[in-house]
């Protein structure tokens, strides 16, 4: 073999090697996850109804002027990993329409930017909790019947997890567009409704039934005292076995649009607590706590004709009402806007616009002395590679705690989500 002939199969060789390392990078950054699926793990175990998933969000939030201070450190960086589990029994166990989830999560933050620098009623951070190990916080069983127009979960659940219902999330208190602190908006009031006591990870029930493609109808009961460190046993069944209860119905119309039908959700709920709670000023406790709500959601425009793209605007509005003797905010209503695919060449970014009001009670033991509380947030989630999502976000938050001698507060923040 000649130099030349030498020198041409070098680099033809390299050329191969390089061409191969660029399709192998351009996979990397447009798969949907980090790993591929776990190294095809999940690959391999789908024909057996097994599937896993693993996120991190990492959060960093820093209050600019007003609350109750602009310098401290403490609180600004937070965040949560999650591990999820979903064995589909139909092939897993020949169990025709069952399934298993199971979410962990641990968090590693120490205290709350809204606990050294804001003292917000609603929190500018729903994905925050304490610093904990990884814990079980949903593990539940459901069964799907009649052609799947009748679901039944049972186990250790969150009640606002949410069904399916024409492709819309429903029951209890859902939202298309203002759900998920993950990758929507930070702020608990536009995430859920604040009038709405839901309690924390624990056993229950819920029962949806959807037997028609138009509407449906939910109801279920959790334990009102549960602790999602632990399994919810020793709170569930002992002598004061408190339940909350709640009930929702609601329709999934299509409006037609110049592309296509136009999605939207109507929603509206009623929920009863009787576990003893304390006045705002914690003088007194009343039972049989209960009180109303609405959440609605609207596709406005398309950019495509596709039946199942998912770019334009939508609306939401939220509605709610609580009791103000043992509840803090006492009418409550949120609405805003998202747009999908706003920017050409960026069709998975997201743009949304939220706005918050909570009216405070007005009763004569009340520790408050403003009328509200209320937020405005801004964010825009951009899809940076498949697996990765980077949220710049900003929120003004009037009459933070609801009390004279803390001003307004401008809070600065970004969130990443990896998807491994």
């Amino acid at each position: 073999m000649n130099k030349t002939d030498l020198a041409f199969r070098l680099i033809l060789t390299a050329g191969l090697f390089s061409t191969a390392a660029a399709r192998q990078t351009d996979t990397l950054w447009q798969q949907e996850t980090l790993t591929g699926g776990f190294w095809g793990l999940n690959d391999l175990l789908e024909p057996s109804g097994a599937d896993f998933a693993f996120s991190i969000t990492n959060i960093y939030q820093q209050n600019a002027r007003g609350g109750t201070s602009a310098h401290r450190k403490q609180g600004r960086w937070s965040g949560s990993f999650d591990l999820e589990m979903t064995l589909d029994l139909s092939r897993l166990a020949n169990l025709e329409g069952g399934s298993v989830y199971m979410l962990s999560e641990g968090t590693w933050s120490r205290k709350d930017i809204d606990e050294t620098s804001i003292e917000s009623l609603f929190g500018v951070n729903d994905d925050f909790a304490p610093r904990q190990a990884l814990n079980i916080i949903e593990l539940w069983y459901q069964q799907n019947l009649w052609d799947d127009t009748l679901q039944i979960r049972v186990g250790k659940l969150d009640m606002t997890g949410g069904f399916e219902h024409q492709g819309c999330p429903v029951s209890f208190d859902c939202n298309r567009y203002a759900n998920d602190e993950n990758t929507q908006f930070l702020n608990s009031a536009l995430v859920n409704n604040p009038t709405i006591p839901f309690p924390d990870y624990g056993i229950g029930a819920i029962v949806h039934w959807n037997p028609t493609g138009l509407w449906y109808f939910s109801i279920g009961a959790a334990d009102a005292q549960a602790d999602k460190r632990e399994t919810g046993l020793n709170t569930t069944f002992h002598s004061e076995d408190y339940f909350i209860y709640m009930a929702e119905t609601g329709i999934t119309p299509q409006i037609q649009g110049a592309k296509g039908p136009l999605q939207g959700a109507y929603r509206a709920g009623l929920w009863y607590d009787p576990q003893p709670k304390p006045s705002p000023d914690q003088n007194r406790y009343y039972r049989d706590d209960s009180g109303f709500y609405l959440s609605f959601d609207q596709m406005l425009t398309k950019e495509n004709s596709e039946p199942e793209d998912t770019q334009g605007l939508g609306a939401f509005f939220r509605y709610g009402y609580a009791h103000g003797r043992c509840n803090a905010v006492t009418n409550f209503y949120s609405f805003g806007l998202q747009y999908e695919g706003l920017f050409d060449g960026r069709d998975a970014d997201v743009l949304g616009l939220g706005y918050a009001n909570g009216i405070l009670t007005e009763r004569s033991a009340s520790p408050f002395t403003k009328d509200y509380e209320s937020v405005i947030e801004l964010y825009y989630s951009a899809q940076v590679t498949g697996w990765m999502n980077v949220t710049p976000s900003v929120q003004y938050v009037a009459n933070p705690g609801g009390v004279s001698g803390t001003s307004d507060a401008l809070v600065f923040g970004v969130r990443t989500l990896v998807t491994f």
